[in-house]
């Protein structure tokens, strides 16, 4: 006689099947009497009779699909995939934001497939075929409960200690608690209780709630990542040299930095960086200055932009580092743009050979980011104006390329009007010392011309820019012979006479 396999809810929450040839389930048997079948009856009440199949199978039905359901804000202990959003300037970025783990790992819970065991080797069953059958018994199914009831237990441990604030005051249960503990913060966005672990942790980095809607407006996923998870990802940029005064800022610039994974993006751009020959202390500074660096793929984005410099652009392998260092920036630029454009331009109004315009990015490579209109024009055309050539321009842009990023009317200006009125200078001596245009005017020029004069050590005609350049020590030995704190007394209250001038003239 066919038997029939019977489903059993001992435990609302674990359901199985028994094997349909086990003689407590043979209905009608010839072997049985009355007595047994009552027995029988008695304890299998509570079955009920289903198709036969013999393989268990343990479900959980709280185990929902998500699709048409919304998304869970938090980490699971799988990584979820990234939103490819990123800083609005930084229009390189590709679409390897960020590397992704296995796609198995990032399917929807309702589309993984169960793992059946057969001769003790795991097979993938596709959600919609029968489970093979197989041979188990009551011990393999106690063990299975218990692993299962285990793993519940730890979740729930972990999604306990989550949710609890830092300062140990327990958890934020309502709405209205978050309410009173970020009122602003709530006017602004539906704040859910469970951000709240998370909004305290970053607290801790100077973050204000007007800073928690600027990081939502910029990319909201960001405020979702659980605390343990965020606090991984700084702990560990922390530890590579990032200063705490510098998350802040870099939250707020980047806030996808808190969903990038430590072990598939941040070790492996750290890596990149350390490969470039770029010293550990320098680490820290680098990423605090280009956060957005994250969002892009080291082997189809960074390498190709090193690989440009010194292919293209003609940088000596040893020395992308430290173009680097001195121009963070660079790593997220359209190099084959901004260095085409730049040079092709030095070139056209100067005459700039190719070689002049190599050893002006590589000392001062943050002029593959100045405006050529804004920038590079208007400070071009003053040197002109005081009667400089294109030669001279060209000897003091290549000894000195930060003058194109020094303002006109506080910086270049005054100094040339002091090197005309005060130093009886021509404007020629700047080819000769263009390092000039870069001293402090308050700090470093006018206090040594005066303390100069003051001692009577200046002789008639133009004053020497050379005793500019050294450091204080060897200004007083060389120049002054006298003591440096002679020399600091003078400069401060020099310093002060000038600041009491200016503060007249404003009143």
């Amino acid at each position: 006689m066919a038997g029939f396999s019977l489903y059993c809810f001992i435990n609302p929450r674990i359901l199985f099947t028994l094997p349909s040839e086990s003689p407590l389930f043979v209905v009608g048997s010839d072997k049985c009497s009355p007595e047994t079948r009552r027995r029988r009856c008695r304890k299998t009440r509570g079955f009920v009779v289903s198709y036969a199949h013999s393989n268990p199978k343990i479900i959980n039905p709280k185990k929902k699909s998500r699709y048409g359901q919304t998304l869970s804000p938090y980490d699971s202990d799988e990584e979820e995939e990234l939103d490819d959003e990123s800083d609005d300037d930084d229009w390189l970025l590709n679409d390897d934001f960020a590397e992704v783990a296995e796609y198995e790992k990032k399917k929807p819970k309702s589309q993984k497939q169960p793992i059946a065991k057969k001769g003790g080797k795991k097979g993938i069953v596709k959600s919609w075929e029968t489970p093979e059958e197989s041979e188990t018994d009551e011990d393999d199914l106690d063990i299975g409960i218990s692993r299962n009831v285990s793993s519940e237990k730890k979740k729930k441990e972990k999604k306990e200690k989550e949710s609890w604030r830092l300062d140990g005051r327990g958890k934020v249960n309502s709405r209205k608690d978050v309410e009173k503990l970020y009122p602003r913060l709530s006017e602004e966005i539906d704040l859910d209780p469970k951000w709240v672990p998370l909004l305290d942790y970053l607290t801790t980095f100077g973050l204000k709630e007007s800073h928690f809607v600027q990081m939502y407006e910029r990319h909201m996923p960001s405020l979702q990542i659980n605390v343990l998870s965020a606090q991984e990802r700084l702990d560990y940029l922390l530890s590579v040299g990032v200063k705490h005064r510098d998350i802040k800022r870099m939250l707020l610039r980047q806030p996808q930095i808190l969903q990038y994974t430590v072990e598939n993006n941040l070790k492996a751009h750290i890596s990149f960086l350390m490969g470039l020959g770029i010293p550990n202390s320098k680490i820290g500074q680098i990423v605090a200055a280009t956060p957005s660096l994250f969002s892009y793929s080291v082997e189809n984005s960074l390498r190709p932009t090193i690989r440009y410099l010194i292919e293209e652009v003609g940088i000596n392998e040893t020395d992308v580092g430290k173009v680097v260092q001195l121009s963070p920036q660079i790593l997220v630029q359209r190099l084959d743009i901004t260095w085409n454009t730049r040079y092709m331009f030095l070139s056209k109004e100067l005459g700039a050979p190719r070689d002049s315009v190599v050893k002006m990015v590589k000392k001062h490579p943050q002029l593959l980011h100045y405006s050529i209109d804004d920038g590079f024009l208007p400070r071009i055309n003053f040197l002109r104006s005081i009667g400089m050539c294109n030669s001279d321009i060209l000897k003091v842009l290549t000894s000195l390329t930060q003058v194109l990023s020094l303002s006109l009317e506080d910086n270049l200006k005054p100094k040339y009007m002091y090197l005309v009125n005060e130093l009886n200078n021509e404007v020629h001596i700047l080819t000769k010392y263009p390092m000039y245009l870069s001293l402090s005017l308050d700090q470093r020029i006018r206090p040594r011309h005066r303390f100069l004069v003051e001692l009577k050590k200046v002789r008639k005609g133009p004053f020497p820019l050379s005793s500019l350049v050294p450091n204080d020590e060897s200004f007083c030995q060389q120049w002054a012979g006298t003591s440096v704190d002679k020399y600091l007394a003078f400069r401060q209250r020099l310093l002060l006479k000038e600041f009491a001038n200016k503060y007249e003239k404003r009143g």
